[in-house]
């Protein structure tokens, strides 16, 4: 006698789409029980089971809502099963108009601050490094940032959301500044050229919000030599918590001895750095972070019939703490503060003293909710509270004022792939009141591309000097910016371009020996960056370029006019390779010629390399040659037409670095 399974089989069938191709490898199968199957290559599916009556079928894709039909067991074949792309909540969203983004911030990663350091003519500086990118003015006696037709000081720099005073170390006139800070310090770095939110404000141009490494979970120490620098530095971890060193010196001393140069120091350049921090995670929610740097930098120089003697104190210190706080609430809280004494024997002529001081103390709060999948909101208030101080000759002054603001930012993702930023910052400065409403529409279309249309109002209170020669009546200068940014990412592509347009108003101006607020003018352009992976295995290339088209009347120009830091066209080219335990740079620079009532310049030129070896995992090697041909640019003329040069032009740099107490030389604390 034979026993056979009688029950009944009915074969479940069909195909899974997104309403545009077929699905491989989605997940179908019947509720409570173990029959299902996955899709083939061609999004076919198909199962048998032995069910009967009202099912419920369900099918589940990694990005896509699950799909599910209640209806009886036979009729379940032939389907055609539509899925829907699932929607990307507020939270997973990064809208990249306009910013370069350098570490890990706010989930997304391009670079690290290895990356950074191994630009090729960074030396390990910031600053430097960020002007690869496009946007960037070349502006060689300066070194600071100029970004897309603005001056250097319309660009500033956050720490951890507090603001930083004075970011670059100082020097001799003509003479290159380097960024105070090193980037081992922070693990996120956001360069934005413009079009920025509601929460930061006294930046007319651009602003560079930087945060700190998370608390260390080890102990670390290591030492770092050159030509130039000495640097030891290292971190002790605790249960939850770090304190860290970090403790440089920087002298031209010896390069100066065996490298010729063309100024006539009478005392080299020298800058002796401290840093410390410390940080606290109380919990998974509740984070607090304290940083204390300072720098003394000085240096003599003689210019021709006077010997100018320059020392300068720099001290920055902020803390920050931010929490969740319930029911969805973050609070973010912080406290900054800086201070720059400065002090110049010869400033302009044999016997003068110039004595500057300038402080700042930054307060803000700000409260952030995401309020569901759709709708983030953050407001906050914050102030600059600042007080100067000019002795030169005849000239005194003495400078008190401060800066109230207040902000509200909505993020609203109106349909699943269209994204509304609306925020609005408003700022008082003595009767002076400026609302200024700021919007950016993101279109993505799908994993590649993106769309953002930007428009926005920013202010910038104007230089101390100029506030205190106008008895403090110069209101805040205003910039309007409107930025359409395409960007195409893929797997081993990534293609931005950005045309823009900006309007000042309300810049100083000189009339009748008094500066008023009457200044006006335009920027406008095109930045275009390529970054690419594929054109040979460890090769990484970019390309920068970056047209601006700006005119201003402002300070004691007679008419409107091209600003003498604006070079035409900006074009970069870097390639980085790497190779076994070495990884080799190469980069050119190139600027259009500068115009001044003297004549316009040369064009800018600087082929670069650096090449990077691992001695030892505890050890690293890094040396880098700027201008390697050695071209002489020059970088502006003088009011007597005389051609202003760098003081050498090749820079040769050499360091060793070393981890005494970690298993990778990279972790030391400063470059």
């Amino acid at each position: 006698m034979a026993v056979g399974n009688l029950t009944a089989q009915t074969t479940v069938s069909g195909i899974v789409y997104d309403g545009r191709e077929t699905l491989a490898g989605a997940n179908v199968f019947i509720i409570g029980t173990i029959d299902g199957c996955l899709t083939d290559s061609l999004g076919r599916f198909s199962f048998t089971t032995s069910m009967t009556g009202e099912v419920t079928l369900k099918a589940t894709f990694i990005g896509f809502e699950d799909y599910m039909l209640t209806a009886d067991a036979g009729r379940l074949h032939h389907l055609t099963v539509h899925m829907k792309e699932q929607a990307t909540t507020i939270n997973e969203v990064v809208v990249t108009a306009s910013t370069f983004s350098f570490g890990k911030s706010e989930n997304f990663k391009t670079m690290d601050a290895l990356d950074v350091v191994m630009a090729g003519n960074s030396c390990g500086d910031i600053v430097a490094a960020l002007q690869t990118l496009p946007g960037t003015q070349t502006v060689g006696e300066s070194g600071k940032l100029y970004v897309r037709g603005g001056e250097s000081n319309e660009c500033q720099t956050f720490v951890n959301g507090m603001h930083v005073l004075m970011p670059y170390s100082t020097n001799t006139e003509n003479t290159a500044v380097r960024g105070r800070f090193s980037p081992f310090l922070f693990k996120g770095i956001n360069f934005s050229l413009g079009g920025y939110g509601g929460e930061y404000g006294q930046a007319l141009s651009s602003v560079l919000p930087m945060e700190t490494t998370d608390a260390a979970t080890s102990d670390k120490f290591g030492v770092s030599a050159s030509l130039v620098d000495w640097n030891v530095g290292g971190t002790k971890a605790y249960q939850n918590s770090s304190l860290s060193f970090n403790v440089a010196l920087t002298s031209m001393g010896l390069y100066n001895r065996l490298f010729s140069e063309r100024f006539d120091f009478t005392r080299p350049y020298r800058k002796l750095s401290g840093e410390i921090q410390y940080k606290k995670e109380y919990n998974a929610s509740s984070v607090l972070k304290s940083y204390v740097g300072y720098d003394l930098t000085s240096v003599g120089q003689r210019i021709e019939d006077r010997m100018l003697s320059l020392k300068e104190h720099n001290v920055y210190a902020n803390v920050t703490h931010k929490a969740t706080i319930g029911n969805g609430y973050t609070l973010f809280t912080g406290m900054a503060n800086s201070t720059v004494f400065s002090d110049i024997d010869d400033a302009k002529m044999a016997g003068d003293h110039y004595h500057n001081f300038r402080h700042e103390i930054h307060l803000k709060a700000e409260l952030r909710k995401v309020c569901s999948d759709v709708l983030k909101l953050s407001a906050g208030v914050e102030d600059y509270i600042r007080n100067s101080t000019l002795r030169y000759e005849a000239s005194h002054y003495r400078l008190n004022y401060n800066i109230l603001a207040g902000h509200v930012d909505a993020q609203w993702r109106i349909v699943p792939r269209l994204f509304f930023n609306l925020s609005s910052r408003i700022e008082f400065l003595e009767s002076d009141c400026l609302l200024m409403p700021r919007a950016t529409l993101t279109y993505i279309p799908g994993k590649h591309l993106q769309f953002s249309l930007v428009a926005g109002r920013y202010s910038q209170t104007a230089e101390d000097d100029y506030q205190a020669m106008s008895q403090k009546t110069l209101c805040q200068s205003t910039a309007d910016h409107a930025i359409l940014s395409i960007q195409y990412k893929s797997q081993s592509t990534l293609l931005r371009i950005e045309p823009y347009w900006k309007k000042y108003r309300r810049l100083p101006l000189l009339e009748n020996g008094m500066y008023q607020p009457h200044g006006y003018g335009t920027s406008k352009g095109l930045d275009i960056f390529v970054e690419d992976h594929s054109l040979v295995r460890h090769l990484t290339t970019t390309l920068s370029y970056s047209f601006n088209d700006s005119k201003r009347f402002c300070l004691d120009n007679t008419e409107l006019q091209t600003p003498d830091y604006i070079s035409r066209h900006n074009l970069r080219l870097t390639a980085k390779y790497s190779i076994g335990k070495a990884i080799i740079g190469l980069s050119e620079s190139y600027a259009s010629g500068r115009h001044f009532p003297t004549g316009t310049t040369p064009h800018y030129n600087s082929v670069d390399i650096n090449i990077t070896y691992l001695l030892h995992p505890k050890v690293i090697i890094y040396s880098s040659l700027n201008n390697i041909f050695g071209r002489t640019n020059v970088f502006r003329y003088d009011t007597n037409g005389a051609p202003v040069v760098p003081s050498r032009d090749r820079f040769l740099y050499i360091g060793i670095f070393v981890s005494l107490k970690n298993n990778k030389a990279y972790d030391i604390s400063n470059f």
